[in-house]
């Protein structure tokens, strides 16, 4: 049994460098062979779908994060990750599974019908994609509807076809309200809801404060738990605030709708506060827009969810993207100044704020100058 793990280990190991090396190489060819090879020689369509093809995702996503490669790149190599899982779909042996009999089957007498989509405005779809091959190959029967969903037309396409489940899938916890929303929605023609994907946290966290019927933290565990059966919610979910007491503040929903003008407000005083802007092409100031953007974005996400360590994660991270590319950190906390001096009338956001910045003075600051993004 030990030779056996360790052998096929090294085969997936062996097979998710040959997939890497030719998408470095922009290669398509040589990446489908990559996996056909290991598909013909026993590999299973689920362990290559989670263990080759997933894992090598990841690292697409750590070589852009430390600025190795840029964002038509990273969307390149995607594609051709995308076209790689289609073809393999189309080609695995409907009579062969990971025991090498016939297909795992759901539970009961006929094969689920679960609905696998990204929530409204979530464009990261190939985790979606993945789950949708899985539970394929296990034998349910699946309608993958793909990225940015909007909840009516996900509603609409419930209404028409019979599901038994959805999976939804969401990347950044930005998504949280709009996921929450589509949680609801689904739950209130009957039926239940699995969640999975970064935005509710490592721990699920957010899976349970927005009501969702099940979480899973990954593929296998998502098809698992479809295979025993979500429970149906019994009732009509009422108000989708229902559970969340604390926006009755209201500060979520100004945050919100004050989100242009304060991403303006803070590249303008950013460009008193920071004498480095004066020199900033047109292209690094739409950046800097982008990631002022991008904080309030998360700011208000902070809010819905009432947790301050959602914000500082992405703050930090954002501070760790920066040093990647040699750029100082004095820029994003004097942005994080800025919008906490617009931010006095709201507390429950001047706390997320300050603790925001309380996680950046912790972090080293890079040696080369730069634009905040």
């Amino acid at each position: 049994m030990t030779t056996h793990t360790t052998t096929s280990s090294i085969g997936l190991a062996e097979t998710r460098e040959r997939l890497w090396a030719a998408l470095e190489a922009r290669d398509e060819a040589a990446a489908a062979d990559a996996v056909f090879d290991a598909h013909d020689a026993g590999t299973t369509t689920e362990d290559l779908l989670l263990d080759v093809i997933g894992p090598v995702q990841a690292r697409v996503g750590g070589e852009w994060a430390a600025g190795r490669i840029g964002v038509a790149q990273e969307h390149a190599v995607t594609a051709v990750q995308d076209r790689v899982i289609a073809a393999l779909a189309h080609r695995a042996p409907r009579h062969r599974t990971a025991a090498g009999t016939a297909p795992r089957r759901a539970t009961g007498t006929a094969p689920r019908r679960v609905t696998v989509a990204c929530v409204d405005g979530e464009w990261h779809a190939l985790p979606a994609r993945l789950l949708a091959e899985v539970l394929r190959s296990r034998g349910f029967l699946v309608d993958y509807l793909g990225a940015h969903v909007p909840t009516p037309h996900l509603i609409a396409h419930l209404h028409q076809t019979g599901a038994d489940a959805v999976a939804l899938s969401a990347s950044l916890p930005v998504r949280l309200p709009t996921a929450h929303a589509a949680v609801t929605a689904v739950q209130a023609i009957g039926l239940p809801v699995l969640v999975g994907g970064a935005a509710f946290g490592p721990d699920g966290r957010y899976a349970l404060l927005l009501g969702a019927d099940g979480w899973a933290p990954d593929a296998r565990a998502a098809a698992s738990l479809l295979a025993d059966g979500l429970r149906r919610p019994e009732a009509l979910p009422q108000d989708p605030t229902r559970e969340l007491p604390h926006l009755s503040d209201q500060e979520y929903t100004l945050v919100t709708r004050s989100r242009t003008q304060l991403t303006r407000h803070v590249v303008k005083a950013l460009e008193d506060a920071v004498p480095a802007m004066g020199a900033y092409t047109d292209r690094q100031r739409e950046r800097t827009a982008e990631d002022i953007a991008h904080i309030v974005d998360f700011l208000a996400a902070s809010l819905y969810a009432d947790d301050a360590e959602l914000f500082t994660g992405f703050v930090t991270w954002t501070a760790g993207i920066l040093r990647a590319r040699g750029v100082p950190g004095d820029a994003l906390v004097a942005a994080l100044d800025v919008l906490t001096d617009t931010q006095h009338d709201f507390p429950r956001a001047r706390t997320h704020l300050l603790a925001g910045r309380r996680a950046l003075t912790r972090i080293p600051e890079p040696s080369a100058p730069g634009p905040l993004s």
